[in-house]
């Protein structure tokens, strides 16, 4: 059963909305724990650079470089005068068009729910106004000890509340935008942008996440498996891919739109490295078991 990670109230108007705060993501990410070549758990310690000796946890303090070699030293009880208050509400300052909201804002997302059967009519009727206005909501919320700026929206019949970065947290693209691709030799002509078009076209469906997988994952989780069952796995090098040809872009929109014509195109699987695997004449040794004991905790 899901866990509640934050419980407080949406204020908008004089409206208060008491509601609960769900992870809406879980990533299935592969964690590996680090050990040396005798299947040795390693473990890390707080070390002075200096004298080499291991810092007690309570002795240490942060540090700021203001400039190149210049570092300002900072108590945690310093810093704690400056938290922000662990306030149990999300004042709506605004409520804005979702197509007006570039992706690259967005942080986390959570899932909102009622709290308790009193909240479920006014959780209602921000749900359904916000449906039928087609609109998000804007505010601030304190999660942890981290304000964040934070949109509300309606999904899949919920309140979704995202955690989203602050103007000057984006990188202009101007910053990284190569000047070099702009001028005459960059520039296209209406043919290669038809094609480009027809290509887009081609290969344009309806969106479906569950289509997507993340095969490298789903590889290593099969070596491990393999791994675990006492099977010696032989890599063979793969083919170098040839480099330096010029690209023809002409060339490469043709047989591009012939492909995807075809329902190849970009929908086709790159070929895997080539694996192959023999059984070895036990099962385990014990030092493939230590080896097979990986957890799944985060490295630090």
């Amino acid at each position: 059963m899901a866990r509640a990670i934050w419980s407080g109230s949406i204020s908008f108007g004089l409206v208060n909305v008491p509601v609960k705060l769900y992870s809406a993501v879980h990533q299935q990410d592969i964690h590996f724990s680090q050990f040396d070549k005798n299947g040795n758990h390693i473990r890390y310690k707080r070390v002075s650079e200096k004298t080499g000796r291991e810092v007690d946890y309570g002795d240490i303090v942060k540090g700021y470089e203001v400039k190149k070699g210049q570092w300002v030293m900072v108590d945690p009880d310093e810093l704690a005068e400056y938290k922000p208050d662990a306030t149990k509400t999300v004042d709506i300052s605004d409520f804005v068009a979702l197509e007006e909201i570039d992706p690259i804002y967005y942080e986390s997302t959570y899932y909102l729910a009622p709290d308790g059967k009193a909240a479920a009519k006014p959780y209602n009727l921000l749900l359904e106004a916000m449906e039928k206005q087609q609109k998000v909501a804007i505010g601030k919320v304190v999660l942890r000890t981290k304000q964040y700026l934070a949109a509300i929206r309606p999904l899949d019949d919920a309140l979704a509340l995202s955690t989203m970065l602050f103007a000057d947290e984006v990188v202009p693209a101007s910053e990284v935008t190569n000047e070099s691709a702009s001028g005459k030799d960059a520039s296209v002509s209406k043919r290669e942008v038809d094609m480009a078009a027809q290509i887009i076209d081609s290969l344009t469906s309806k969106w479906d996440p569950s289509k997507y997988h993340d095969t490298y994952r789903e590889q290593v989780l099969e070596l491990l498996k393999k791994k675990a069952e006492g099977e010696e796995i032989v890599v063979e090098p793969s083919a170098e891919e040839e480099g330096g040809e010029v690209l023809d872009l002409m060339a490469a929109l043709e047989a591009s739109l012939a492909e995807a014509k075809k329902g190849g195109g970009s929908r086709s699987k790159k070929p895997a490295a080539k694996k192959s695997t023999k059984k070895t004449s036990k099962r385990t040794s014990s030092r493939s078991k230590s080896r097979s004991r990986s957890s799944a905790k985060k490295s630090a």
